[in-house]
């Protein structure tokens, strides 16, 4: 029976992990990457739809995005939803291919991406740690049912708190990872 709420406990702590490294992914660092538009939702034909479903994202350089949609009239939508999302950046369209040219980072964006970050890390070791609260209380409430001893209670606690401590370490250091490419001149 712990065993099942340690399974359940590691998918929901991973999960906590993998939405972190999305979210990160999406950090514009000044160098050009796929992730800062992937997830982009374009509405074409009345439908919102994500721009990597919709278009081929390649990076020709490194400090440059080129968009090329699979249909040419949804050109004008994905500039629209580029222009009004967070990156901050103007697209540069020729009518077939829409390309994002990533200007560099001033030290004073850089530490504010730095914060963004520090929050996003904060909430993913949250997420883990409110995972722990409720197996723990999954496993105390069945000690009281009399359904496991106190020893397999005590035994399963420290195991959460084992593998509490390293999905919170793997989460500080994709958080280090970032603040070294965000950081980075």
């Amino acid at each position: 029976m712990i065993d099942e709420f340690m399974q359940d406990a590691k998918h929901r702590m991973k999960g906590a992990v993998n939405s972190l490294e999305i979210d990160l992914g999406a950090l514009r660092t000044g160098r050009a990457s796929p992730k800062l538009v992937e997830r982009l939702m374009v509405e074409v034909y009345g439908v919102q739809m994500p721009l990597n479903q919709m278009a081929a994202i390649s990076v020709p350089e490194p400090q440059q995005l080129a968009i090329r949609p699979y249909d040419a009239n949804a050109i004008t939508a994905v500039e629209r939803a580029i222009m009004t999302s967070d990156i901050s950046i103007m697209p540069n369209s020729d009518g077939k291919i829409i390309r994002l040219n990533m200007p560099r980072l001033t030290e004073e964006r850089r530490r504010t991406l730095r914060k963004q970050m520090g929050k996003r890390v904060e909430e993913a070791k949250v997420a883990v740690r409110n995972v722990r609260r409720d197996v723990l209380n999954d496993i105390r409430d069945m000690q009281t049912e009399k359904m496991i001893t106190e020893d397999e209670s005590y035994a399963g606690q420290e195991k959460l708190q084992a593998v509490t401590d390293r999905y919170i370490k793997e989460i500080d250091a994709v958080g280090d990872e970032k603040e070294a490419e965000i950081m980075e001149v």
